[in-house]
């Protein structure tokens, strides 16, 4: 994989997308990344890659696809993300592609996509569209739900509002609305608006899924689910994760070692201290900025390595999983 940092965001994301539409790709295999204009080699720019795949699926591309500054894979409320319901991206096959980036991440162990409607997620693993359970909170289309929450209810619809929502009936061939048929309608609405809208999607997901021979898991061990599509409120990272992965400086003087370039103990203490100060009291987003920035993803690596050197600037050798820390910071005085 290749990727000239030196170019635009979109020729970048070209590039991307280029690579994931290649044809015969194993991608279970070893992968090298190079990052044109950047001296950085090894496994901390592949993590660096597998992150940023991640970040651009749930946020978004910088390609212009309908005359918008960023296209969107998925839409709607954290936990409750549908595919989108654009026909371009789907005739480019580009779900086939994020199928084939989210198995590719998984089996490098990279960071997941979460967030995915559990009804999208129960669809994409192998099960059937009509047993999905459907939410309210995943159509994404405020136009639908409008109209569709018009029948949440028993209180009786005015003739604008029966008009407005047998005009959606009869656009997806289904019957006008009366009393007895009320809830069905609701549900029949809704599941269309969110699976029956997006199952061309939701087959492109599967099939770049089993490119990567990651569909056969997902199908033969649910368990598995909650690790490949985590919710949104469960993918956080705790403090005591990122402490307990962290080896910290040695704290006792070699008295053989005459190295002159070594920062004192009271430095490295006090600079580990305020790491940690930090680390107990940063938020999840914030600590998994501090791990991307050490390692080049937002996973912990088994052994975070911490420095305390002369330097001005925080530095991190991704590949080798080290944090430098600057031996001069210190607390204001006041």
């Amino acid at each position: 994989m290749h990727i000239d940092l030196r170019s635009s965001i979109s020729d970048q994301e070209s590039m991307l997308i280029a690579f994931y539409k290649a044809c015969n790709v194993k991608w279970a295999c070893p992968l090298k990344t190079r990052l044109e204009g950047d001296p950085a080699i090894g496994e901390g720019v592949n993590r660096f890659l597998f992150s940023m795949i991640t970040q651009k699926l749930k946020c978004g591309f910088h390609l212009n696809f309908g005359n918008t500054h960023t296209t969107r894979f998925f839409d709607g409320e954290p936990d409750h993300l549908v595919p989108s319901s654009s026909a371009h991206l789907v005739d480019s096959d580009l779900f086939f592609v994020a199928g084939r980036m989210i198995g590719h991440c998984f089996l490098h162990g990279g960071p997941p996509l979460s967030g995915l409607s559990p009804a999208v997620v129960h669809v994409i693993s192998g099960g059937s569209a009509e047993t999905a359970v459907v939410e309210i909170s995943d159509c994404p289309d405020l136009d639908l739900l409008q109209k569709i929450i018009l029948l949440d209810g028993d209180s009786e619809l005015t003739p604008e509002e029966k008009e407005c929502v047998n005009d959606l009936c009869f656009s997806w061939d289904l019957p006008p609305v009366n009393t007895s048929n009320r809830r069905w309608l609701y549900e029949r609405l809704l599941h269309h608006a969110v699976i029956g809208l997006t199952m061309r999607q939701i087959k492109q997901l599967r099939k770049g899924l089993k490119d990567t021979m990651l569909w056969p898991l997902l199908c033969q061990r649910t368990d598995v689910l909650p690790v490949i599509f985590p919710r949104e409120i469960n993918d956080v990272l705790t403090q005591e994760c990122v402490l307990n992965s962290i080896t910290w400086p040695s704290m006792v003087k070699n008295n053989d070692d005459d190295n002159d370039d070594e920062c004192s103990l009271e430095d490295q203490r006090r600079v580990a201290g305020y790491l940690r100060q930090f680390i107990e009291n940063a938020s999840s987003p914030e600590l998994k900025a501090l791990v991307k920035f050490w390692v080049g993803w937002e996973v912990p690596t088994t052994s975070l390595k911490l420095e305390v050197t002369y330097s001005n600037l925080p530095k991190a050798s991704t590949c080798f999983e080290t944090l430098r820390l600057p031996s001069r910071y210190r607390l204001p005085s006041i």
